[in-house]
Protein backbone atom coordinates (compact mmCIF):
# COMPACT_ATOMS: atom_id res chain seq x y z
CA UNK A 1 0.00 0.00 0.00
CA UNK A 2 2.62 2.11 0.58
CA UNK A 3 2.98 3.54 -2.77
CA UNK A 4 -0.27 4.86 -2.74
CA UNK A 5 -0.98 6.44 0.13
CA UNK A 6 -0.02 10.27 -1.37
CA UNK A 7 -2.26 9.52 -3.78
CA UNK A 8 -5.72 11.38 -3.68
CA UNK A 9 -8.72 9.36 -4.30
CA UNK A 10 -9.03 10.68 -8.17
CA UNK A 11 -5.45 9.30 -8.70
CA UNK A 12 -6.46 5.68 -8.06
CA UNK A 13 -8.24 3.37 -10.20
CA UNK A 14 -12.30 2.74 -9.97
CA UNK A 15 -11.29 -0.47 -8.16
CA UNK A 16 -8.64 1.16 -5.98
CA UNK A 17 -11.54 3.84 -5.54
CA UNK A 18 -14.19 1.53 -4.57
CA UNK A 19 -11.75 -0.69 -2.08
CA UNK A 20 -11.17 2.62 -0.81
CA UNK A 21 -14.45 3.75 0.10
CA UNK A 22 -15.19 0.02 1.70
CA UNK A 23 -12.26 0.36 3.61
CA UNK A 24 -13.24 3.78 4.78
CA UNK A 25 -17.23 3.18 5.66
CA UNK A 26 -15.64 -0.01 7.88
CA UNK A 27 -13.21 1.68 9.63
CA UNK A 28 -15.69 4.05 11.08
CA UNK A 29 -17.18 1.83 13.68
CA UNK A 30 -20.21 3.76 12.49
CA UNK A 31 -23.71 2.07 14.11
CA UNK A 32 -25.00 1.57 10.63
CA UNK A 33 -23.25 1.25 6.68
CA UNK A 34 -24.89 1.46 4.06
CA UNK A 35 -22.76 -0.08 0.96
CA UNK A 36 -24.71 0.13 -2.84
CA UNK A 37 -23.27 -2.92 -4.89
CA UNK A 38 -19.27 -2.46 -3.25
CA UNK A 39 -17.73 -4.71 -4.77
CA UNK A 40 -19.29 -3.60 -8.67
CA UNK A 41 -15.93 -2.33 -10.21
CA UNK A 42 -13.15 -4.88 -8.75
CA UNK A 43 -11.90 -7.68 -11.14
CA UNK A 44 -13.15 -11.07 -10.76
CA UNK A 45 -10.37 -12.42 -9.00
CA UNK A 46 -10.36 -9.92 -6.37
CA UNK A 47 -14.17 -9.68 -6.31
CA UNK A 48 -14.41 -13.26 -5.13
CA UNK A 49 -11.82 -13.20 -2.59
CA UNK A 50 -14.17 -10.12 -0.73
CA UNK A 51 -16.88 -11.83 -1.11
CA UNK A 52 -15.71 -14.64 0.98
CA UNK A 53 -13.65 -12.38 3.30
CA UNK A 54 -16.54 -9.77 3.74
CA UNK A 55 -18.51 -12.41 6.08
CA UNK A 56 -15.88 -12.30 8.20
CA UNK A 57 -15.56 -8.78 8.72
CA UNK A 58 -19.16 -7.79 9.04
CA UNK A 59 -19.10 -10.43 11.66
CA UNK A 60 -16.26 -8.83 13.65
CA UNK A 61 -17.23 -5.00 12.94
CA UNK A 62 -20.53 -5.58 15.12
CA UNK A 63 -22.20 -3.00 12.78
CA UNK A 64 -25.23 -3.21 11.12
CA UNK A 65 -24.46 -3.32 7.28
CA UNK A 66 -27.10 -2.44 4.88
CA UNK A 67 -25.59 -4.28 1.48
CA UNK A 68 -27.38 -3.52 -1.92
CA UNK A 69 -26.80 -5.89 -4.95
CA UNK A 70 -28.27 -7.06 -7.97
CA UNK A 71 -26.53 -10.87 -7.47
CA UNK A 72 -28.50 -12.94 -5.69
CA UNK A 73 -25.35 -15.56 -4.88
CA UNK A 74 -24.04 -12.59 -3.40
CA UNK A 75 -27.06 -12.25 -1.17
CA UNK A 76 -26.95 -15.91 -0.02
CA UNK A 77 -22.81 -15.89 0.54
CA UNK A 78 -23.28 -12.75 3.27
CA UNK A 79 -26.66 -13.97 4.72
CA UNK A 80 -28.65 -12.37 7.37
CA UNK A 81 -31.76 -11.12 6.43
CA UNK A 82 -32.35 -9.69 3.09
CA UNK A 83 -35.46 -7.62 1.24
CA UNK A 84 -35.69 -8.11 -2.47
CA UNK A 85 -37.39 -4.85 -4.58
CA UNK A 86 -39.06 -4.86 -7.49
CA UNK A 87 -40.47 -1.14 -8.51
CA UNK A 88 -39.14 0.48 -6.01
CA UNK A 89 -41.71 -1.51 -3.62
CA UNK A 90 -40.08 -4.42 -1.15
CA UNK A 91 -41.52 -7.69 -1.91
CA UNK A 92 -40.40 -9.86 0.88
CA UNK A 93 -38.35 -9.07 3.89
CA UNK A 94 -36.85 -12.57 6.15
CA UNK A 95 -33.89 -14.59 6.72
CA UNK A 96 -32.27 -15.07 3.36
CA UNK A 97 -32.26 -18.78 3.12
CA UNK A 98 -36.16 -18.55 4.18
CA UNK A 99 -36.67 -16.20 1.00
CA UNK A 100 -34.74 -17.95 -1.79
CA UNK A 101 -36.54 -21.28 -1.09
CA UNK A 102 -39.73 -20.11 0.33
CA UNK A 103 -40.86 -16.64 -1.96
CA UNK A 104 -44.27 -15.22 -1.21
CA UNK A 105 -44.69 -14.78 -5.07
CA UNK A 106 -43.64 -15.27 -8.27
CA UNK A 107 -41.86 -11.41 -8.60
CA UNK A 108 -39.84 -12.37 -5.69
CA UNK A 109 -38.85 -15.55 -6.98
CA UNK A 110 -37.79 -14.26 -10.19
CA UNK A 111 -35.91 -11.30 -8.45
CA UNK A 112 -33.99 -13.62 -6.35
CA UNK A 113 -32.97 -16.34 -9.35
CA UNK A 114 -29.16 -16.48 -11.17
CA UNK A 115 -29.73 -17.96 -13.96
CA UNK A 116 -33.32 -16.67 -14.46
CA UNK A 117 -36.04 -19.10 -13.11
CA UNK A 118 -37.75 -21.72 -15.11
CA UNK A 119 -41.43 -21.14 -14.94
CA UNK A 120 -44.14 -23.13 -17.10
CA UNK A 121 -48.07 -22.17 -16.98
CA UNK A 122 -49.74 -25.27 -16.48
CA UNK A 123 -53.34 -26.70 -15.23
CA UNK A 124 -53.71 -28.92 -12.61
CA UNK A 125 -56.31 -31.78 -13.07
CA UNK A 126 -56.35 -34.37 -9.99
CA UNK A 127 -53.45 -35.52 -9.48
CA UNK A 128 -51.11 -34.66 -12.22
CA UNK A 129 -50.20 -31.02 -13.68
CA UNK A 130 -50.54 -31.12 -17.01
CA UNK A 131 -47.95 -29.90 -19.78
CA UNK A 132 -47.85 -29.19 -23.45
CA UNK A 133 -47.51 -32.48 -25.91
CA UNK A 134 -49.39 -34.52 -22.90
CA UNK A 135 -46.63 -34.30 -20.49
CA UNK A 136 -47.51 -35.39 -16.91
CA UNK A 137 -45.80 -33.96 -13.80
CA UNK A 138 -46.97 -35.68 -10.53
CA UNK A 139 -48.80 -33.56 -7.83
CA UNK A 140 -46.43 -34.22 -4.55
CA UNK A 141 -48.36 -35.64 -1.79
CA UNK A 142 -48.33 -32.12 0.11
CA UNK A 143 -49.98 -30.36 -2.94
CA UNK A 144 -53.00 -32.59 -2.91
CA UNK A 145 -55.01 -30.59 -1.44
CA UNK A 146 -54.70 -27.26 -3.87
CA UNK A 147 -57.52 -26.94 -5.94
CA UNK A 148 -57.87 -27.99 -9.74
CA UNK A 149 -57.00 -24.78 -11.78
CA UNK A 150 -54.44 -23.45 -14.10
CA UNK A 151 -50.97 -22.28 -12.57
CA UNK A 152 -47.40 -21.27 -13.18
CA UNK A 153 -44.69 -23.51 -11.69
CA UNK A 154 -41.39 -22.99 -11.09
CA UNK A 155 -37.88 -24.49 -10.56
CA UNK A 156 -34.08 -23.43 -10.46
CA UNK A 157 -31.89 -24.06 -13.27
CA UNK A 158 -29.83 -27.24 -11.22
CA UNK A 159 -32.99 -28.45 -10.46
CA UNK A 160 -33.48 -29.79 -14.19
CA UNK A 161 -30.96 -32.26 -15.63
CA UNK A 162 -29.83 -35.01 -17.87
CA UNK A 163 -30.31 -37.73 -16.11
CA UNK A 164 -33.12 -38.98 -13.80
CA UNK A 165 -32.12 -37.71 -10.10
CA UNK A 166 -34.90 -40.17 -8.75
CA UNK A 167 -38.45 -42.14 -9.63
CA UNK A 168 -40.53 -38.93 -9.61
CA UNK A 169 -38.57 -37.02 -11.91
CA UNK A 170 -40.69 -36.73 -14.96
CA UNK A 171 -38.79 -36.60 -19.01
CA UNK A 172 -39.80 -33.96 -21.27
CA UNK A 173 -38.23 -32.83 -24.52
CA UNK A 174 -36.75 -29.51 -25.11
CA UNK A 175 -34.67 -28.26 -28.02
CA UNK A 176 -31.48 -26.57 -27.22
CA UNK A 177 -31.01 -23.03 -28.31
CA UNK A 178 -27.51 -22.21 -26.84
CA UNK A 179 -24.70 -23.15 -24.58
CA UNK A 180 -22.97 -21.66 -22.20
CA UNK A 181 -19.68 -23.88 -20.71
CA UNK A 182 -17.91 -21.51 -17.89
CA UNK A 183 -15.52 -24.37 -17.58
CA UNK A 184 -16.58 -26.42 -14.59
CA UNK A 185 -20.53 -25.70 -15.47
CA UNK A 186 -22.35 -25.34 -18.57
CA UNK A 187 -25.71 -23.14 -19.08
CA UNK A 188 -28.19 -25.16 -21.70
CA UNK A 189 -30.50 -22.76 -22.92
CA UNK A 190 -33.85 -24.86 -23.85
CA UNK A 191 -37.55 -24.01 -25.37
CA UNK A 192 -40.31 -25.81 -24.43
CA UNK A 193 -43.20 -25.19 -25.67
CA UNK A 194 -43.16 -21.33 -25.10
CA UNK A 195 -41.27 -21.34 -22.01
CA UNK A 196 -37.83 -20.31 -22.48
CA UNK A 197 -35.89 -22.29 -19.67
CA UNK A 198 -32.17 -22.32 -18.34
CA UNK A 199 -29.96 -25.97 -16.89
CA UNK A 200 -27.50 -25.80 -14.95
CA UNK A 201 -25.18 -28.67 -15.39
CA UNK A 202 -21.70 -29.48 -14.06
CA UNK A 203 -18.83 -30.11 -16.22
CA UNK A 204 -18.97 -29.21 -20.57
CA UNK A 205 -22.05 -30.41 -21.92
CA UNK A 206 -21.80 -29.23 -25.94
CA UNK A 207 -24.92 -29.33 -27.79
CA UNK A 208 -25.76 -27.96 -31.31
CA UNK A 209 -28.36 -25.19 -31.41
CA UNK A 210 -32.19 -27.00 -32.63
CA UNK A 211 -30.76 -30.13 -31.01
CA UNK A 212 -33.31 -32.31 -28.92
CA UNK A 213 -32.36 -33.54 -25.45
CA UNK A 214 -34.68 -35.18 -22.72
CA UNK A 215 -34.34 -33.69 -19.57
CA UNK A 216 -36.19 -34.77 -16.32
CA UNK A 217 -38.19 -32.22 -14.22
CA UNK A 218 -37.88 -33.41 -10.24
CA UNK A 219 -41.85 -32.21 -9.13
CA UNK A 220 -40.57 -32.48 -5.77
CA UNK A 221 -38.60 -28.84 -5.77
CA UNK A 222 -41.10 -26.69 -7.98
CA UNK A 223 -42.59 -23.70 -6.54
CA UNK A 224 -46.48 -22.98 -7.61
CA UNK A 225 -47.96 -19.86 -8.10
CA UNK A 226 -51.37 -19.01 -8.68
CA UNK A 227 -53.03 -16.44 -11.64
CA UNK A 228 -52.40 -13.68 -9.89
CA UNK A 229 -48.65 -14.10 -8.70
CA UNK A 230 -48.85 -15.59 -5.34
CA UNK A 231 -47.24 -18.50 -3.72
CA UNK A 232 -49.56 -21.65 -3.16
CA UNK A 233 -46.59 -24.23 -2.52
CA UNK A 234 -42.96 -23.91 -2.30
CA UNK A 235 -40.47 -26.80 -2.19
CA UNK A 236 -39.84 -28.80 1.39
CA UNK A 237 -36.78 -29.93 0.27
CA UNK A 238 -33.55 -27.60 0.35
CA UNK A 239 -33.50 -25.59 -2.33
Amino acid sequence: LTPYLDRTPLSLSGGQQQRTALARAIVKNASLVLLDEPLANLDYKLREELRAELPKVFAAAGTIFVYATTEPHEALLLGGNTATLSEGSITQFGPTIEVFRKPVDLVTARTFADPPLNTIVLAKKGLDFLLEGGVKLPVPAELFGIADAIYTIGFQPHHLSLDRPNAAAVPVRAKVTITEITGSESFIHLDFADARWVMLTHGIRDFEPDEEVEVFIDPRHIMVFDEHGRAVAAPKLAA
